[in-house]
């Protein structure tokens, strides 16, 4: 039974795109396989994680319907390894799957489509936001690096999205450093909505969205998220939680505000990290008049410093803080400047566009 005849990419593409979510080592061995299913000249390509769950299609031949699941990451490894321009066909012989392409045969084998746990779409009131792909993109990108890894505080794994009039919000903390982006999206939302995505769905997201200005359509209920782009839906369970006050973290009088070129203070810190004690990774920011010193030792007594000329005349300041957070903003923003907004030697630290109150950026301080 003919699934698939046509070129190698036309079907790696769509392939690539529900791969990402598909575990190694997994306890059912059918969540490593890809559900391949042909409803007349459609060919849909779905995998899940039971968590979360990605679809799409591309064109097929013939009008047989027929549905069968295969190795994901095999089937991959091996359309990869083919000639850019190969010709492929797939077809289905009782339980096993025999992919030709020119002088290449490979059998493999296959599990019921039946046996293939979908995710139940779920009811309730359902909330839509529409956006470009690339305005989500650069948002995620601009907050998802502050999000917590394996905390035991588990609705911080995750990204909060708030949706109410016309404002899109998405913030991330780990406790430490928090990220706050906004975006206008013109319609209105009415009710106030607020959802935690998954750690691994933002990370996916991120790799899937195009950096265009194409459609993205985000579909919202108490306990799943759906986002349609492209011929990709990706469906999500959302993390069931209470996200901290992010309004509260986010410090209202700083007195000290400086200006700084980003690229040069990002390269400051990237030196000063090199003589920093790997486990606390802490640097002392320094501020006097006319000037923004850098500081860091290590356990080997080794000392760094760098100085920052700046255009500053208030009192001055010695407090710490953890390079690599510093360092992780910088990388995720793209402006030329930045400005950081300091209190005193126990208060965070807020870093923001300047003329721009649509993103913050907060990180306590350390001891050093």
């Amino acid at each position: 039974m003919l699934l698939y005849k046509g070129s190698r990419d036309q079907f790696l593409t769509p392939l690539q795109s529900v791969c990402g979510i598909v575990e190694k080592r997994h306890t059912l061995p059918i969540l490593s396989n890809v559900l391949i299913e042909k409803m007349g000249e459609r060919l849909m390509l779905l995998a899940t994680d039971i968590e979360m769950q990605i679809r799409t299609s591309t064109v097929s031949s013939g009008t047989e319907a027929v549905a069968i699941t295969v190795a994901a990451r095999k089937l991959q490894d091996i359309l990869r390894s083919l000639p850019d321009n190969a010709e492929v066909s797939l077809t289905l012989d009782e339980r096993r799957l025999q992919l030709k392409a020119g002088k290449s045969r490979f059998n493999l084998q296959t599990l019921p489509a039946e046996d293939f746990p979908r995710m139940a779409e779920a009811s309730g009131k359902t909330a839509v936001l529409k956006l470009t792909q690339k305005q989500f993109k650069r948002q995620l990108a601009l907050v998802q690096y502050a999000m917590a890894q394996q905390d035991i505080r588990y609705y911080l794994n995750g990204l909060l999205l708030v949706a109410q009039g016309s404002e899109l919000k998405l913030v991330a903390t780990d406790g430490h450093r928090l990220a706050f982006a906004s975006e206008d999206l013109g319609g209105t939302q009415e009710e106030r909505l607020e959802v935690i995505l998954p750690r691994k769905t933002v990370l996916e997201l991120s790799r899937q969205l195009a950096d265009n200005d194409e459609p993205l359509e985000i579909a919202l209920t108490p306990a799943q998220a759906r986002f349609s782009f492209g011929n990709v839906e990706f469906v999500s369970k959302l993390i069931d939680g209470k996200f901290p006050d992010y309004e509260r973290v986010i410090p209202q009088h700083q007195g000290k505000i400086i200006k700084l070129d980003r690229a040069l203070f990002q390269h400051s810190l990237q030196r000063a990290a090199i003589l920093t004690n790997e486990k606390f990774r802490g640097v002392r920011l320094v501020l006097s008049t006319g000037s923004l010193k850098i500081l860091s030792t290590n356990a080997e007594n080794e000392e760094a410093q760098e100085e920052i000329e700046i255009d500053y005349a208030g009192d001055g300041l010695d407090v710490g803080f953890n390079v690599n957070y510093l360092l992780d903003v910088l990388a995720n923003i793209a402006t030329d400047a930045i400005e950081v907004r300091l209190a005193d030697s126990n208060s965070s630290a807020l870093i923001m566009l300047p003329d721009n109150e649509r993103f913050k950026y907060v990180v306590m301080p350390m001891r050093i």
